[in-house]
């Protein structure tokens, strides 16, 4: 039997003609793009392992991802290779060999997601990357808001759950809010060791609901915590603002 070897990925992509980075059946994901064309330049099937499972139409430029295969490729002509038949919507930013002990869901120690959205109408080719917010919002009332949930909370509230019984606590490190003036966007960056399924997009769409209405403020944010109910009427984002940013693992020498 021929020996295995691990090559860890950094990938881009735009997520607004996929259903997710999953694998789904009858859905095109990420995941399944990536499979198929490494298997047409390189004749051999693969099982891609990504570090976040981001939804349908969600973005990502840090995506971390790994594979196995027979084969000993140099990292950099196999990202040449594989780039050159990838549609314009995916990028392997980097490739690496890593040893076995390097998985893409262990040892995290925080992710880096960006939500956008712009006060005024897009130029189109920036629409599909962020929430055209129809109402006026104060900044400073949105920085006060998005703060509720920075630390450890049950957020059951913000969630999606697969699984009634799933653990619903989770840290946030840190939330801050700043307008890039070069694209006449909002960006809110959100920093935690993991995240509940539409977690953040709960988080931003009720954050900004508040802070764009002057008869209400943080504690209708600070009620729906505590009340750790899923079915809370407050909305959610929708998914073309957020981005997966950057994950960074635990200090390990995993390079070969």
């Amino acid at each position: 039997m021929e020996a295995l070897h691990q090559y860890k990925l950094i990938i881009a992509y735009d997520g607004t003609d996929y259903h997710g980075w999953q694998m789904q059946y009858h859905c095109l994901s990420v995941t399944q793009v990536l499979q198929d064309t490494f298997k047409k330049v390189f004749f051999k099937d693969i099982t891609i392992v990504g570090a976040s499972r981001t939804d349908a139409g969600v973005h990502a430029v840090g995506q971390v991802a790994t594979f196995t295969t027979d084969m000993v490729i140099d990292p950099i002509a196999m990202r040449k290779a594989w780039n050159s038949i990838l549609p314009p919507s995916i990028l392997i930013r980097s490739a690496e060999r890593v040893d076995g002990s390097f998985h893409s869901q262990r040892n995290v120690k925080q992710k880096t997601y960006y939500y956008h959205f712009f006060s005024e109408r897009p130029l189109p080719f920036l629409a599909r990357y962020g929430w055209f917010f129809h109402r006026a919002v104060s900044l400073e009332k949105l920085r006060d808001c998005l703060q509720v949930f920075v630390g450890t909370h049950d957020f059951r509230s913000f969630c999606t759950l697969d699984d009634e019984q799933k653990n619903t606590i989770r840290t946030i490190d840190e939330i801050s809010v700043a307008y890039i003036s070069k694209f006449k966007v909002v960006r809110i960056r959100v920093r935690g060791h993991s995240f509940l399924h539409y977690m953040i997009r709960r988080i931003v769409g009720a954050a900004l609901t508040v802070a764009s209405h002057d008869h209400l403020d943080r504690s209708v944010l600070e009620k729906a915590l505590a009340e750790k109910n899923p079915q809370q009427s407050l909305p959610k984002a929708p998914a073309q603002g957020l981005m997966l940013y950057k994950i960074k693992y635990q200090e390990e020498k995993n390079e070969l």
